[in-house]
């Protein structure tokens, strides 16, 4: 393990990071710190406030001290809360004042900051996609079961009551035998990123630690902050920003993991000469065997599969359930079944999500968790293998047993070259 350039056996790490953490008994303060907080860190640290009473926020830590001046005035208006500043995420891991930690980050930080964590004794409550390849997503599952924390990805849809009520009426067998499952995401609001010349990174910004594992490159103003997603250094495009979301739950509905093979084929067709790098259209097919998944995804265009910008359907000899953040519905397929009633969205996700992560943590029941980190990996590993067949652009075939591709190509991607002094944890 390898942290800020500097390089660590598995046991100095320990000792570095094992700082002691009271167990959370019901009538104690939960104490978050919350590392990345200008997007969904800071929506993952709000609602984990506001829904959780006996959380409170003691450490917050950014890159960039614009964000942190912010979210510091943004905690003591809305939770008179006065919480710690850290530029350093080490120093937040390894504070003795913090029992959980949110990872809300660029997706290439997120292993090791999830490793360092449970190695420190902290539970975490990390943003999706859990890993940005392959072997870090091993590397994040290990390091939960090494250190037997409790970690939920933030794949909150789990925890929406009419996603749930969809998988129990799938589970019902109604929809007949289902052989295909559509998930997709048009984007409409995704406008080009025009090309920008490097520049100095913005006053008060620590860039380097910004970069982490990732190559070293001039500053960017479109790499940075929420454009991350569209360079490979640092995300997987809408693949792993969306695909996530709804493979996912394709994935649970249809109680698979690893398919069998997998092709993909797509590119730059929106905006062929903007900054971005990832495939603004893609088309990618998995083979389950018993059935097939398709993933679709388009910038700029909104009217998706169903008159819908983004959703899962899952096409059934009977009838088709259509699924998305709105609510359900099925389309029967003429007279071979009765429709039930449209559902609709009720409840607040990603409150839901807090609360079940909350009562995890507590409780040191794992078993709760609506996504624990293997769950997060399962579909973190499956968008991977999309992305790969993209850049590869072959079929490939997925290898079980050896838990890799049968093309050495392919393989290749599996194991991202860390930078700057850090290594890769390996359990």
């Amino acid at each position: 393990m390898v942290s800020a350039g500097i390089g660590l056996g598995a046991t100095q790490a320990n000792s570095l990071f094992a700082s002691p953490v009271k167990r959370v008994s019901a009538m104690d303060k939960i104490r978050v710190g919350a590392i990345g907080i200008n997007g969904m860190g800071w929506a993952d640290l709000s609602a984990m406030l506001k829904n959780n009473p006996e959380t409170i926020c003691t450490a917050i830590c950014d890159v960039d001290e614009a964000v942190i001046n912010k979210r510091t005035t943004d905690l003591d208006k809305d939770f008179n809360m006065k919480p710690v500043k850290y530029g350093d995420y080490r120093k937040l891991i390894n504070s003795k004042d913090v029992d959980v930690v949110i990872i809300g980050t660029p997706d290439h930080w997120h292993c090791l900051m999830e490793v360092e964590a449970c190695a420190a004794g902290k539970d975490v409550y990390v943003e999706k996609p859990c890993g940005n390849s392959i072997a870090e997503i091993r590397a994040m599952v290990a390091a939960k079961d090494k250190y037997n924390r409790v970690v939920q990805v933030g794949q909150w849809q789990r925890s929406n009551a009419h996603f749930q009520s969809a998988l129990e009426f799938l589970k019902t067998g109604k929809l007949g035998k289902i052989r295909m499952v559509k998930t997709w995401a048009y984007q409409g609001w995704m406008s080009n990123i025009p090309k920008k010349p490097d520049s100095a990174p913005p006053p008060g910004v620590d860039y380097d630690m910004w970069l982490g594992p990732a190559t070293k490159r001039p500053f960017n103003p479109n790499r940075f902050h929420f454009n991350f997603r569209w360079f490979w250094d640092y995300a997987g495009g809408l693949m792993t920003d969306w695909g996530v979301h709804m493979i996912d739950y394709a994935l649970l509905g249809m109680d698979a993991h690893d398919p069998i093979s997998v092709m993909a084929s797509g590119g730059k067709m929106a905006y062929p000469d903007d900054a971005s790098e990832t495939p603004d259209t893609l088309a990618t097919v998995y083979d389950y065997g018993d059935f097939i998944m398709l993933w679709e995804h388009a910038q700029a265009i909104d009217n998706g599969n169903y008159g819908k910008d983004h959703g899962i359907a899952y096409i059934g000899n009977n009838g088709t359930l259509v699924l998305d953040r709105g609510g359900w519905k099925v389309i029967p397929e003429g007279k071979r079944m009765e429709a039930p009633a449209e559902v609709k969205r009720s409840d607040d996700g990603l409150a839901n999500h807090t609360k079940n992560f909350i009562e995890a943590v507590k409780s040191r029941n794992t078993s709760i968790l609506h996504t624990p980190i293997e769950a997060g990996a399962n579909v973190a590993k499956v968008c991977q293998m999309g992305n790969i067949a993209y850049k590869t652009g072959k079929k490939l075939y997925w290898d079980k047993q050896k838990d890799q591709f049968t093309d050495a190509d392919a393989n290749k991607f599996i194991t991202p070259n860390y930078q700057n002094n850090y290594t890769l944890p390996k359990f």
